[in-house]
């Protein structure tokens, strides 16, 4: 009797042996260039690692723009390093040259260089309202500490508010009602 977890007379090989489990064949599809361009990718495709089958759009905005054989010369005089950066600008490029094709990318950097401009005005307006504020503020706080700093007011007489005057004026004598200006007048003009 057979266990159930034996393995069916199909599979067995004919010393009675389980055979192996079959091998998949992977089935490569090819890359998304050499599916638009309808040709067989080879195995080293110098396409296939830049234009992978899941992103067919890349090579197709690229091709009509660059054309592939462009691209292909393009990928072809570059170090391996610098290819991928080569194909994503490609594609950046080729995106900006469908929406706008007088301008391309240049439209796009010129209108980003204006944004700059604009924002860099408004920043240098903002410091200088900050600047203004903050010398204002600096300002208001002296006033405040000079004020802070008098003596308070105490309510004082007329007689010491005239004696306090004169104090600090001095003794001037032709300012007095009583005073006469004829020595002021011989000490001026001699």
């Amino acid at each position: 009797m057979e266990s159930c977890h034996s393995p069916p007379l199909s599979q067995l090989s004919p010393t009675g042996d389980p055979a192996p489990p079959p091998r998949h064949t992977v089935v490569l599809s090819p890359c998304a260039a050499c599916k638009i361009l309808r040709r067989r990718c080879a195995e080293k495709c110098m396409l296939a690692p830049y234009f992978p089958p899941t992103h067919p759009h890349k090579f197709t905005i690229a091709h009509r723009v660059f054309g592939a054989s462009n691209i292909i010369k393009l990928l072809q005089e570059l170090p391996e390093l610098q290819r991928a950066d080569a194909v994503s600008s490609m594609v950046y490029e080729a995106n900006a040259r469908l929406r706008d094709p007088v301008y391309g990318c240049t439209g796009t950097i010129c209108q980003l260089q204006k944004q700059i401009s604009l924002l860099q005005a408004e920043l240098a307006k903002a410091r200088a309202e900050k600047a203004n504020l903050q010398c204002r503020q600096s300002h208001i706080l002296t006033l405040i500490r000079m004020k802070m700093e008098q003596p308070p007011l105490v309510p004082v007489s007329p007689s010491l508010q005239q004696q306090n005057y004169l104090s600090y004026f001095g003794n001037l004598n032709f300012l007095d009602d009583n005073a006469g200006f004829g020595s002021l007048d011989q000490t001026l003009w001699t």
